[in-house]
C-alpha cells in the first residue's frame, strides 16, 4: 500500500514536497544517519497505515498513544523497538510538521528485560580470532583490542589511526561524541600492510576517475579536495564501488556491517562456542577483561565512551568471580 498522502485541499494546487521528501530533507538538515532516517520513515509508514493513511496533521497524541500501545500489547515488540517508533513519531510532529506535541502519556510500555551481556572468556576470544581471516581478523582485533562498536570500527578513516602513539580516535560515536582509545601493538604491523593495500585501491580509483569518499555534514563544501585525500579514506573500504543512496554518486563506501557480522558468527560457530554472541560481544569482552586485569572502572568507561558509569558497571556483574564479582567468604 502506498503511503503517499493526498493534499489537504483537493481543489487547490499543493506545491509542497511530498511528506516523505520533507522527512528526508529535515533528517539530513538534522544530520541524522541514513540508518536513522530509514528507520524513522519505516515507522512513520507503519503509523499511517495503522490509521488507514490519514494525514498526520489530522492526528495527534491520542493516535500516537494507540499505535505505540498496539506495538507493545499486540505485536509484543521489544522495549527498544517501541522507543525507536515513538522517537520517529515525535520527530515527525515536532521537527517536520512543526506541531507542538506535549509529552505522550499513558502508553502501554513494552517490558525491558534485564539481560547481562554475552562475554567470551579469554580462551574463547582467542579461538574466535583463530577462525577469522584477512580483513575480518583485523576488524575482530580492533573490536576486541580497542573496544569499538562495529560501526565505529567500519567508519574509521585513515587519519583516525595514530600508529606512532598507538591510539585510535573515534569520531562521531554514539551520542555524537569523540573519544580516544588504545590501538593494540599486536596489530600495528598488520595495519601497516593493510593500509598499503587500501592505498593501492584508492590510487586505482583515482586513475579511473573516482576516489571520492563520503564526508559528513558540510565538510565536502568546506574542504572540496578532502574527498579524494588519503587521510579521509575508510580504513576498511568495500570490495567494490556503489551508488551513494542520497547523492547517487558512485563512491567506495566502507565494508558492509552484515559481512563483518556474518564472518564473526561463522567464527563463533567454527570455534564450537555455544554462546549467542556477535561482534558486539567482542566489545563486551574487552571491557570485562580490562576489569579482570584490575583497571579502574572510570578508565574503562572513558575507553568505551559510556556517558554514565552505571552503564559500565554491568560488566562487574559478569566478571569470572561469582555473583556480582564478589569473592565468597568461604574461599577465604
Amino acid at each position: 500500500m502506498s503511503a503517499t498522502l493526498p493534499a489537504e485541499d483537493p481543489g487547490s494546487v499543493d506545491t509542497r514536497p511530498r511528506l516523505f521528501d520533507e522527512i528526508r530533507n529535515v533528517a539530513r538538515m538534522r544530520h541524522l544517519s541514513i540508518r536513522t532516517e530509514q528507520a524513522y520513515i519505516q515507522w512513520i509508514r507503519r503509523y499511517l497505515r495503522f490509521h488507514n493513511i490519514r494525514h498526520p496533521r489530522e492526528m495527534g497524541e491520542t493516535e500516537i498513544r494507540e499505535f505505540i500501545s498496539h506495538l507493545a500489547v499486540n505485536e509484543r515488540v521489544a522495549a527498544s523497538t517501541q522507543t525507536v517508533a515513538l522517537s520517529a513519531l515525535l520527530f515527525l510532529y515536532r521537527d517536520v510538521l512543526k506541531q507542538h506535541l506535549p509529552y505522550v502519556s499513558q502508553i502501554e510500555r513494552a517490558q525491558k528485560p534485564k539481560r547481562l551481556p554475552v562475554v567470551f572468556t579469554r580462551d574463547e576470544t582467542q579461538r574466535i580470532m583463530a577462525n577469522l581471516d584477512g580483513v575480518y581478523w583485523l576488524i575482530g582485533a580492533v573490536l576486541y583490542g580497542s573496544g569499538l562498536r562495529l560501526m565505529e570500527c567500519l567508519r574509521l578513516r585513515v587519519k583516525d589511526l595514530d600508529l606512532t602513539c598507538g591510539q585510535i580516535t573515534v569520531r562521531d560515536g554514539k551520542g555524537e561524541k569523540d573519544r580516544i582509545t588504545m590501538l593494540p601493538l599486536r596489530i600495528k604491523d598488520h595495519l601497516v600492510r593493510h593500509l598499503g593495500a587500501v592505498k593501492s585501491i584508492h590510487q586505482d580509483d583515482l586513475r579511473d576517475g573516482y576516489g571520492e569518499v563520503y564526508l559528513p555534514y558540510a565538510l565536502a563544501r568546506k574542504y572540496p579536495r578532502a574527498m579524494t585525500e588519503w587521510g579521509w579514506q575508510y580504513v576498511f573500504p568495500a570490495v567494490s564501488r556503489s551508488l551513494d543512496p542520497r547523492s547517487q554518486i558512485e563512491r567506495r563506501h566502507h565494508l558492509s556491517d552484515r559481512a563483518a557480522q556474518t564472518a564473526v558468527k561463522n567464527a563463533i560457530r567454527q570455534a564450537r562456542i555455544d554462546k549467542h554472541g556477535s561482534c558486539h560481544s567482542l566489545r563486551h569482552s574487552f571491557a570485562t577483561h580490562l576489569l579482570e586485569s584490575g583497571y579502574d572502572i572510570r578508565t574503562v568507561q572513558e575507553l568505551l565512551g559510556h556517558k554514565d558509569v552505571r552503564t559500565t558497571m554491568i560488566y562487574t556483574h559478569v566478571l569470572n568471580r561469582g555473583g556480582r564479582g564478589v569473592k565468597s567468604p568461604l574461599d577465604g
